[in-house]
């Protein structure tokens, strides 16, 4: 088993709605515990699971909403939340 210092973080990662088909086998309820490297950015992530960028319409960070220019900084920490939902269209 590895030591969290050969993993780097462990977050929480959850995709919404049509987004949760990118999530890998054994994932429940939308989310994931994933390990990540330290210097991980939102959008490595988004592109780490083959989630389009142009269908992260909105990206939260613990619950803290990410704006664009937001997401290639290096700004998750151990035991974060990223959370992705794709554009959502209403009547």
């Amino acid at each position: 088993m590895q030591e969290l210092s050969d993993r780097g973080m462990r977050i929480t990662f959850k995709l919404y709605a049509s987004l949760a088909d990118f999530l890998p086998a054994g994932s429940e309820k939308h989310t994931i515990k994933i390990d990540i490297p330290d210097t991980s950015t939102p959008n490595e992530l988004i592109d780490r699971y083959k989630v389009p960028r142009d269908m992260a319409h909105l990206v939260l960070l613990n619950g803290i909403y990410l704006k664009l220019e937001d997401r290639d900084r290096n700004i998750i920490k151990d035991g974060d939340t990223l959370a992705i939902w794709p554009p959502v269209a209403g009547g």
